[in-house]
């Protein structure tokens, strides 16, 4: 992408960080609004609503997150239609261009971009079954189009929309044995064949590809926090292939926190800080985490 740094307005409509949400990116043209299932009937009379646009809705099937994406002439009008004929879904994205003059070309397009994007990602719940064909467009129509993608890689990610996450592609190292001077990690259980270790770049704990993690979910799976339907997706996608008494990362993946990534390699929920062990000395996280918290405060 073309855009380096940017700046992202928020602003929650109602007060609540899990209500209606508007997300626009400084300076460049496109909206989004997030909104609840429970808020759409508030959120199809706003002005946003009833112009063209594309739309994402999110929610959980089967105990496994699900997604469709579509497009419309007129957003308010075909939300009402998904709303009566669609029961899994609890979230609706409503996204436009700051223009009001695009036709159904290119809704289309960012359709089918959009779709596309979230496959090559990987993200298995996507109803969509195939990507849809793009309408022609002119050149410069096209190079619009491109830059308002763009616009929406970094909005969407920003706001949590599970499709359009990449957690396989973070710049890595070309292997823990050269990691470039970033942190590296092991967490290992010799009882159940475990061994995985995972890098520290960019404030996540990416695990490393042909990594040893247990053979299935053997935790609790009704906690609040649902790493156990993390690890039902990274199996479901082929990131976790089965083996004969464990698992493997097919690829690396990478983790917003080490407890995450100690639950998907333990197969039950995990205390991450103090598991996940520093390969060049042998100290946990949190005592890493410590010393770096120390050196920051006091470079002396």
């Amino acid at each position: 992408m073309n855009i380096e740094g940017c700046s992202l307005e928020l602003f929650f409509v109602d007060g609540r960080p899990d209500g209606m949400l508007t997300a626009e990116v400084f300076n460049l043209t496109g909206h989004v609004l997030r909104t609840p299932r429970t808020q759409l009937g508030q959120a199809l009379s706003r002005p946003q609503a009833h112009h063209f646009g594309v739309y994402v809705l999110l929610g959980d099937q089967d105990g496994r997150p699900r997604a469709y994406i579509g497009e419309a002439e007129k957003l308010s009008k075909l939300l009402k239609e998904h709303a009566g004929h669609k029961n899994w879904w609890d979230t609706a994205m409503l996204v436009r261009t700051a223009a009001v003059s695009l036709h159904k070309a290119h809704g289309k397009y960012l359709e089918s971009r959009l779709v596309e994007i979230a496959k090559k990602l990987n993200f298995s719940g996507l109803e969509n079954a195939n990507i849809p064909p793009k309408n022609s467009l002119s050149e410069a129509d096209i190079s619009n189009m491109k830059s308002f993608l763009e616009t929406l890689q970094i909005v969407l990610p920003a706001i949590s929309v599970d499709p359009f996450i990449d957690k396989s592609a973070v710049g890595k190292p070309a292997s823990t044995s050269d990691p470039g001077g970033l942190p590296v990690f092991e967490l290992k259980k010799k009882k159940f064949n475990l061994h995985a270790t995972a890098i520290l770049r960019q404030g996540e704990l990416s695990v490393q590809s042909d990594e040893r993690a247990r053979s299935s979910w053997v935790g609790d799976t009704n906690q609040k926090i649902h790493h156990h339907k993390l690890y039902a997706e990274l199996s479901h996608n082929g990131i976790l292939q089965s083996k004969a008494d464990h698992a493997v990362f097919t690829k690396d993946y990478a983790f917003s926190s080490p407890s995450a990534a100690g639950a998907i390699v333990n197969g039950r929920s995990t205390t991450g800080r103090t598991e996940w062990k520093l390969v060049s000395d042998g100290r946990t996280y949190a005592d890493w985490e410590n010393d770096q918290l120390i050196q920051s405060v006091d470079p002396s």
